[in-house]
């Protein structure tokens, strides 16, 4: 520590005032005041002491250094930038970090030959001569006080030094006030933080209660399979973004969750959110979130999707769907972790792991101008193509007896026998709606089955009803067209299982019973379908085909 032990003038009773006045001013005003005052009380001190200039530097807690939070000076002086936290003096720094006494130097001089660095600085600013006090409380730094001339060298003499250590210990007080309110709102920021992302994890996993999700785990064997599991099992171990293509119905989703259970986020959350399933309108509240009021019916602030993932994984479904400018936010976060609410403009930050799925040709899109490449590309890091159930026909059986058994427990109907003309007849079929078709035959065959063995009548009907549905997306029909397509339909169902039955409606596995009806209102069906006896030979020829 540099003293000058030259004397001055005795403290005039009005510094004596001015001292008890800030001390009372500092101490006594709202912390949303505070800047205001401390102010004020430096700009009363310049005056009385006749210095230029007085800074006030607290340690940042981001990053340790000292950035300056306050700065007056005289006019025609500079004052120092706030946010300034640049070590020009880095002796001065280390002396104040390290010991904790006050650096006084009357002119530039008295500095040693270790603070070169700063005496340079101080040259290059014109500073002439200054008093450095650490703000400290016990052994916690908080910062220091400076003053400074800049126009004429000031001595600083002993009362005064001792008068600016106790206006320095009333500041130390101020600013641990605010360390202290810093530290209880971040606390109350982060337990509100908390409490809405449990809040938030709640409602996710109540809303997902007791929706479908398919399979448990993933069944076959087949080699299509084996590669994509292959795929999976080595990119879960990383973070890297996956890409999930394939046809609708094809298990994105249950490798998505593979992939997550797979990896060290396994014990947070697996968040999922269809982009197909919400209006373009709500796709960006539903990602990121909203402030309360961000927009009309915004009665309470809102947790996003990514922030409810954090530190998990975020599944984002038929992702070819977001808007273009959903895209780019969507890119920003992938590439920077950051993203703002809805009607906040404050940034939060987020390590989440993304998955992403699409049964379109993103490509096909990317040159079509509807799906930004730069985010295909960002996506694409890790892509896993999703072989349809049509190239899986080894898999068909094990898929067969596997969703079956869970049939067996949702509709209590328990399977025990399937006869190998109805598994080929699974085999062969091409299976447009892949998995999820194939679950949607099987249950709605369990269902019509009057006892252990499957009784197979839908697939003629799957194939009967997508023909009604091109037709339907092509030329707009008629009522009378359309009424006539569905008279169809039931008339040749009535037909097959009359077929099969050998034309007995009454009694335990015929047609009635099959068809869930009564026999009086099957024979009242037939009247109105014009089914006679006489079609016998056309019901063999549709049952024929599909055998």
């Amino acid at each position: 520590m540099i003293m000058a032990e030259r004397s001055t003038a005795i403290m005039s009773p009005g510094f004596e005032a001015l001292l008890s006045d800030a001390g009372s001013q500092l101490l006594g005003a709202p912390l949303e005041a505070i800047d205001g005052v401390i102010t004020d009380v430096l700009s009363r001190l310049l005056l009385c002491l006749g210095v230029e200039r007085s800074t006030v530097r607290l340690i940042d807690p981001a990053n340790g250094a000292l950035r300056v939070t306050h700065s007056v000076a005289m006019p025609g002086v500079n004052t120092v930038p706030l946010g300034f936290s640049k070590r020009e003096f880095p002796w001065l720094d280390q002396c104040i970090r390290e010991n904790r006494t006050p650096i006084i130097f009357s002119e530039r001089s008295e500095l040693p030959l270790e603070a070169a660095a700063d005496l340079e600085t101080a040259r290059a600013h014109g500073q002439k001569s200054a008093a450095v006090f650490p703000i400290a409380v016990g052994s916690q730094l908080l910062g220091c006080l400076s003053f400074a001339t800049v126009e004429r060298e000031h001595v600083w003499s002993q009362p005064m030094i001792d008068r600016l250590r106790l206006i320095t210990q009333v500041f130390a007080g101020v600013f641990l006030r605010l360390e202290h309110q810093r530290k209880l709102e971040a606390s109350v920021a982060e337990v509100e933080r908390l409490r809405d992302r449990l809040q938030a994890e709640n409602d996710y996993l109540r809303q997902r209660t007791g929706i479908a999700e398919g399979f448990e785990e993933i069944v076959g064997e087949s080699p299509g399979l084996r590669g994509v599991l292959f795929q999976a099992e080595h990119v879960a171990s990383t973070d890297a973004t996956v890409l999930l293509q394939g046809e609708t119905g094809t298990g994105k989703e249950l490798v998505a969750k593979a992939i997550h259970a797979k990896s060290h986020r396994r014990d947070k959350a697996l968040v999922t959110v269809n982009c197909a399933a919400l209006p373009p309108t709500l796709i960006e509240s539903e990602l990121f979130g909203h402030e309360k009021g961000a927009f009309t019916g915004a009665a309470s602030r809102k947790i996003g999707r990514f922030e409810l993932a954090d530190h998990g994984t975020l599944f984002l479904d038929e992702v070819g769907e977001l808007p273009l400018d959903l895209q780019a936010k969507l890119l920003r976060v992938l590439e920077e972790g950051e993203f703002e609410r809805l009607g906040s403009s404050v940034t939060h930050k987020v390590d989440v792991r993304v998955i992403a799925a699409s049964n379109r040709d993103l490509v096909t899109a990317t040159r079509q101008g509807t799906f930004r490449s730069d985010l295909y590309y960002r996506l694409g890091v890790f892509p896993i193509q999703m072989p349809p159930l049509r190239m899986r026909q080894a898999d068909i059986p094990l898929l067969v007896w596997h969703i079956l058994g869970q049939l067996g427990v949702t509709l209590r109907r328990k399977i025990e026998r399937v006869p190998a003309s109805t598994m080929e007849r699974l085999v062969q079929y091409d299976w447009p709606g892949n998995i999820r078709e194939l679950k949607n035959v099987l249950e709605r065959a369990v269902i019509l089955s009057p006892g252990s063995t499957l009784m197979l009548d839908d697939l003629a009907d799957a194939k009967t009803a997508t023909a009604i549905s091109m037709r339907a997306g092509g030329a707009a029909q008629t009522g009378a067209g359309a009424s006539q397509d569905l008279e169809t339909v039931e008339r040749d169902h009535i037909l097959r299982v009359l077929a099969t039955c050998e034309w007995r409606v009454r009694g335990a596995g015929h047609a009635a019973e099959r068809l869930g009806l009564n026999a009086s209102t099957l024979y009242s069906r037939m009247k109105k379908l014009g089914i006679q006896r006489s079609t016998a030979r056309v019901g063999r020829g549709l049952a024929n085909l599909v055998s």
